[in-house]
């Protein structure tokens, strides 16, 4: 995709402009992934988001990235405040407008939003406050060192100044080089670690908080689009008489798929005075489709592809040892082969799909609830023929995004429509039935794990063999498929004598893209049942095996990659132990009932869950989980748990009750009829517990999910002695 950058504002030229204007003290500061990816963007233009401090003393933190339930607006003034030295309270989060050429990506996921930002907003925090120090002490002729802060005022001795006060005079002083900047010691922490009430509740229980489909503007006018129901299919021809002849129906007309870095869907636009109107006037359309290649494609058909795949060799990612002659000259008493499917899944936001655009001759602004509004920003560019200059994306607060609103479909639909009624404001909404058919599905997957144990109940071998509809594949071909798709198979916790990985992609047009947790939501479910079933195998505790496979100090770095960081073997068995005994593992339980346990690596945090389950007469019932996280610094505990509780019934919703399901090369399930989600009286007692740690914060929103099936289908295991691998569960796999 082509782009226009902005004019490059130089950082000095930023700092000198609020100097003189002398309302402000204003701090820059770089995310570090902006230098990685554009070391020439990064130098001339280093900043991510801003600290501003007014003359009234009114704290504001301009971030760049997305509040989409995650709880950074929290988060990140919980940081600057602690390093600033003010009452969190008074730190006000305004959201950047979009600007690449100012803060470079500013796409929101990966649980990095706050691991990103800790040591940068620390700084920035830490700069602020040695500048209205020096500030301070040069006003009353005193040392920097026998000055402190306090609640937004600089303290000597019984006098003291306010922040607002100091302002000006520290906006002329010298920016502390950020890299050395003296930070407080944790142990000193005053506001992290402590929980905090979020700052968006208010907002989002008075009504007042502005999500996208919120938007409205004057003159607004509504769209909706007629998709192809088949995924690649297009449209041949329409007639739209009948749907221009109610009343409200402003026009109707054709917009084109955009298949290359945007994979959005093409079809016929309907636009009126009301989202209602708009709705009914599609039904009347009558189009005619060319269903593409891909008319014929079920779920069936791709499982017979997945098997005919596992069935033969794959190639080799990464091999130590020789895992086929281990396995092959074990007993087959020691043997334990099994296959695990997953299947599609939709991310099924509460908010659908929807975007607001108002294209003018020279320039279009748009309101997002988007994860990537850089990305919005480029497309819409590219969709209306401006510059990205000319363009201005404001971010809402969005109902959800679990990976989803990380596409852009809905914003280059929605540009479309927009261009072709320049001069008045369009918002474009999807119904639940256009969103859960019209995803970017997880991909569906299977697996093929054999390997062996010893008489001493040693990990002898474990080859991992597997395909799915890879995200690589569909999305980036210049990268390997595989790269998408194996996580932490990558970074084995588990001490195994021979160890080997194949792959290979399952062709198929359905579409896909990151879903809660990416690859280790099917990779965890994978690799904790089978070490549940190899510790069945040994006739050993699956609490203890996991232990005693996890061996003692190791690091665990990802081969293919040495940037990653290194799994602690010490770290996850921290997590374990956490888990086992806050859920009183060992004890005994009622008959039907069982305790499961599995653990995970992803986003470079530790998540261990402990499921206790009722199965009976063909139902499951989960009675309780007991999550142990390990973060590193957890910022706001409440957050923490939040983020975790909602992994465990985002999870749970995905191991019990939901696919999507294919058929004629369209997604079967259209609604929450046919895709349930987990109900209140359904959600078990959640408990969860946050290591105690002082290093940086690591990611949250989704390490707690990929534990959460393989501990339930382990409990179903102890219950019942049935194994479960094939998700979700079915009545007829309990009987």
């Amino acid at each position: 995709m082509t782009t226009t950058s902005k004019p490059q504002v130089s950082r000095r030229t930023l700092l000198k402009s609020a100097v003189t204007a002398g309302a402000a003290l204003v701090v820059g500061f770089e995310v570090p992934q902006i230098a990685k990816a554009d070391p020439a963007k990064a130098a001339v233009n280093p900043f991510r988001a801003w600290v501003r401090i007014d003359r009234a003393g009114q704290v504001t933190l301009i971030s760049a990235r997305s509040e989409m339930g995650q709880g950074i607006s929290s988060a990140l003034p919980m940081i600057l405040a602690e390093e600033l030295g003010v009452d969190w309270k008074d730190v006000r989060v305004e959201q950047a407008l979009t600007d690449p050429t100012l803060y470079g990506d500013q796409g929101t996921g990966g649980s990095g939003s706050v691991a990103g930002s800790w040591t940068p907003l620390r700084q920035a925090g830490a700069a602020a406050r040695v500048m209205l120090i020096g500030a301070a002490a040069e006003r009353w002729k005193v040392s920097p060192a026998d000055c402190t802060v306090r609640n937004g005022y600089v303290h000597h001795q019984s006098d003291k100044i306010a922040y607002g006060d100091l302002v000006e005079s520290a906006s002329k002083r010298p920016i502390p080089d950020l890299a050395t900047v003296p930070l407080k010691s944790p142990r000193d922490f005053q506001i992290v670690g402590k929980p905090m009430p979020r700052k968006d509740i208010p907002l989002k229980t008075d009504g007042s908080a502005q999500f996208g489909i919120d938007v409205r503007l004057p003159g607004m006018l509504y769209a909706v689009v007629e998709r192809c129901p088949v995924f690649g299919g297009k449209v041949k021809s329409f007639d739209a008489t009948k749907a221009k002849a109610l009343p409200g129906v402003r026009d109707v007309f054709e917009i084109p798929a955009v298949p290359e870095g945007v994979h959005s869907w093409g079809g016929v636009a309907v636009v009126a005075n009301t989202t209602w109107i708009a709705m009914q006037a599609r039904k009347q359309l009558r189009i005619d489709w060319d269903y593409g290649p891909h008319a014929t494609e079920s779920s069936e058909s791709l499982r017979r592809q997945f098997r005919r795949i596992v069935d033969s060799p794959c190639k080799v990612v990464f091999n130590t040892g020789d895992a086929d002659a281990a396995i092959s000259g074990s007993p087959a008493e020691k043997k334990v082969e099994a296959d695990y499917e997953l299947p599609f899944q939709a991310h099924a936001t509460m908010e659908p799909m929807n975007c607001t655009v108002h294209v003018k001759p020279d320039g279009a602004e748009v309101w997002a609830p988007a994860q990537g509004p850089d990305w919005v920003n480029g497309v819409v560019a590219q969709a209306t023929g401006l510059t990205p200059d000319k363009v201005k994306v404001h971010t809402t607060y969005m109902g959800g995004g679990f990976g989803r609103r990380y596409q852009a479909d809905f914003a280059v639909e929605a540009a479309q429509i927009g261009k072709k009624m320049t001069g008045t404001p369009v918002q474009l909404v999807w119904s639940r039935e256009d969103d859960m058919t019209h995803d970017f599905y997880r991909p569906a997957s299977y697996h093929r794990v054999s390997g062996a144990i010893d008489s001493q109940g040693n990990i002898l071998a474990w080859k991992h063999r597997s395909t799915s509809t890879s995200i690589a594949d569909w999305w980036d071909r210049k990268s390997p498929p595989e790269s998408s798709e194996l996580g932490c198979t990558l970074q084995m916790p588990y001490i195994a004598k021979n160890y080997k990985l194949e792959y290979l992609p399952a062709q198929s047009g359905v579409p896909r893209a990151w879903w809660r947790s990416v690859e280790a939501s099917s990779i965890g479910f994978v690799m904790e049942s089978y070490m549940d079933e190899l510790a069945h195998a040994a006739g050993a505790d699956p609490y203890e095996f996991r232990i005693a496979k996890l061996g003692d100090g190791r690091k665990i770095g990802n081969p293919l990659n040495p940037k990653d960081t290194a799994l602690e073997a010490d770290r996850m068995k921290g997590v374990l132990k956490l888990a086992a005994s806050k859920a009183g593992w060992g004890s005994p339980l009622a008959a039907g009932q069982g305790r499961g346990i599995a653990c995970h690596f992803s986003f470079n945090s530790y998540a261990a869950n402990v499921a206790e389950v009722t199965v009976s007469q063909g139902a499951v019932k989960v009675n309780r989980i007991v999550s142990a996280v390990d973060i590193g610094i957890a910022v706001n505990p409440e957050g923490v748990r939040a983020q975790v509780e909602s992994a465990i019934v985002y999870g749970l919703t995905a191991a019990l009750k939901s696919q999507i399901t294919i058929q004629d090369g369209r997604a079967v399930e259209s609604n929450f009829n046919k895709f349930p989600t987990l109900a209140m009286n359904e959600t078990p007692r959640l408990e969860v517990y946050i290591v105690p740690s002082e290093v940086a914060p690591t990611g949250i929103g989704e390490p707690g999910l990929p534990p959460v099936a393989p501990a339930v289908m382990n409990a179903i295991f102890a219950a019942t002695g049935k194994r479960i691998r094939r998700l979700p569960v079915i009545p007829s796999d309990l009987v």
